[in-house]
């Protein structure tokens, strides 16, 4: 009974710490195993592993990719307009003991502090290099900007025991203060554009106005030009038939011609005219043949 009463305590001890040396690593984690804050082992495979219990302990990190959001920065590219500039990392710990060593127990945050230094720093001499102008990081070249902001963050971050897998710029604006005056500038751009546009398109319509006067001009002089050839045809080919008509029976050519005389005289809307019985101009009211003519059915 007494041996019982001794062993049962001893056989919870020894199981408590049968169960407290054993830990358990998952496959997304790689753990350190700690004495006395030194590094004793490195468990980086998944499944159970053994520490001495109550000296050793166990620190676990993030085996996957991890994402980090930087701080929004002002940068000034070699053409002197300031942008604002934020990006976003994708890294994963590469090196657990290196990183444990660099950044002790801080852990995760104090890497990402770090980190998030590094790609600021990077970000600033990328973008405000030689050669690279606010074009430059708006367009499409923006994506050899960014492979040299992770190849340059990278490099620093292996003494972390960080591998920075990429590095993407978010949002590249302008300050809010030159918003206005950038605006107002692209206005006035646009205002000149119009107003050259306007320009040339009124000395289009000039032209083109003034060429269809003188095509009309022309029109109309080549028009009265043959209107007045075919009248003089008309005209010489009509005294032609009177000449011949005057020649062939010149008593109807005199007859016909005293018509035509009666006809624009004696018009209802004609002046009044004052004539004597006798005038010649009767003559042939006051022949048999006019008489006849004169004489009702």
């Amino acid at each position: 009974m007494k041996k019982a009463t001794y062993l049962l305590p001893i056989l919870v001890i020894a199981v408590v710490g049968v169960l407290s040396s054993i830990f358990v690593v998952d496959e997304r984690e790689k753990a350190l195993v700690l004495q006395f804050g030194q590094i004793r082992a490195v468990q980086e495979e998944p499944g159970l592993a053994f520490k001495i219990p109550l000296i050793q302990e166990v620190v676990k990190y993030d085996d996957r990719i991890l994402s980090l959001d930087t701080e929004t920065i002002e940068v000034t590219p070699s053409d002197d307009r300031r942008l604002v500039v934020d990006a976003f990392a994708r890294y994963r710990i590469n090196d657990v003991v290196q990183f444990r060593q660099a950044v002790g127990i801080g852990g995760l945050r104090a890497a990402e502090d770090r980190l998030s230094s590094i790609l600021n720093a990077q970000i600033r001499e990328v973008l405000g290099a030689d050669q690279v102008t606010s074009d430059t990081i708006l367009s499409e070249d923006r994506r050899d900007l960014m492979n040299r902001i992770r190849d340059s963050a990278r490099a620093e971050a292996r003494s972390l025991g960080l591998d920075v897998v990429d590095v993407r710029l978010k949002q590249t604006n302008l300050p809010a203060q030159n918003l206005e005056a950038t605006f107002a500038r692209m206005r006035a751009e646009r205002e000149r554009e119009a107003a050259d546009e306007i320009a040339r398109g009124n000395e289009a319509a000039q032209r083109v106005r003034a060429l269809a006067d003188r095509t009309v001009v022309e029109t109309l002089s080549e028009s009265e030009r043959e209107a007045q050839i075919i009248r003089g045809e008309a005209d010489a080919e009509r005294n032609a038939i009177f000449a011949e008509a005057f020649g062939s029976d010149p008593e109807f050519f005199a007859f016909y011609r005293s018509l035509q005389a009666y006809e624009q005289a004696l018009q209802g809307g004609n002046s009044t005219m004052f004539l004597t019985p006798d005038s010649e101009f009767f003559d042939y009211l006051k022949s048999d043949q006019g008489a006849a003519l004169a004489a009702p059915e």
